[in-house]
């Protein structure tokens, strides 16, 4: 009930606004469900430009593993990434960043720097594994040249869920870890981290913006998704 009633609450509140002479204002809680990688790699400080633009808008962002029910948890949008799965949400494709296999020159310089995908099962070199959120098993890791895929099984003996402890682990040279082109970039052009196979970068994941309704957007949710479209360039 609550979920079809939603459009027409929310047009009522518009047209209160119009009626007042303050419908462009943009105000409120705004309510984020946000995939833990996000912040730091999507949004960081862009965000402060943002909030001096809307000084009345405040913003909560809940990190989950997972999307949840938006809609019932009170939630105004979400950014997840990764294909979405059916759902009466409005879901919209963001941006595509590419996966990247990563390694600090301090973890190089001991186990030396492995020359193809494969290298890696050998037991010489130590993956760190990220957790599936839906699945509850570690990423496989695969590897895309053009049309070309390799998948290979790694002996990694330290798993994470959380995307900053699979950063510093990395950072700290405690093994190689595959992460978000968007999010690792600036730490290769530092000579922080070290992009092993730049001719295996080929595969994509995708960030998505979800959202309740097509029709009858808040002006705070309107003005976020418009912030969230700028990310791409």
């Amino acid at each position: 009930m609550y979920e079809r009633m939603l459009p027409h609450l929310i047009a009522l509140e518009e047209a209160a606004a119009e009626v007042s002479g303050v419908s462009m204002s943009v105000r409120g809680r705004l309510k984020v469900n946000l995939d833990p990688v996000c912040y730091r790699t999507v949004l960081g400080s862009r965000l402060d430009s943002f909030m001096d633009l809307h000084p009345e808008l405040k913003i909560e962002f809940i990190a989950r593993d997972s999307l949840g029910d938006l809609v019932s948890e009170g939630f105004d949008v979400a950014l997840r990434f990764g294909k979405p799965k059916d759902s009466t949400l409005v879901a919209r494709k963001v941006l595509d960043t590419a996966i990247m296999t990563l390694a600090a020159p301090s973890y190089l310089v001991q186990r030396g720097r492995p020359s193809r995908p494969e290298d890696l099962e050998n037991s010489d070199h130590r993956c760190l594994e990220f957790r599936d959120p839906a699945g509850g098993k570690p990423f496989p890791w695969e590897f895309h040249q053009g049309r070309k895929r390799v998948v290979i099984t790694t002996r990694g003996r330290l798993t994470v869920n959380d995307p900053s402890a699979l950063l510093d682990a990395c950072l700290a040279g405690s093994g190689i870890a595959q992460m978000l082109s968007i999010g690792a970039e600036h730490l290769i052009a530092k000579g922080l981290l070290v992009n092993l196979f730049p001719d295996w970068a080929d595969e994509r994941y995708p960030l998505y913006v979800f959202y309740p309704s097509r029709e009858h957007i808040p002006a705070k949710t309107k003005v976020f998704l418009d912030f969230i479209d700028g990310l791409k360039e």
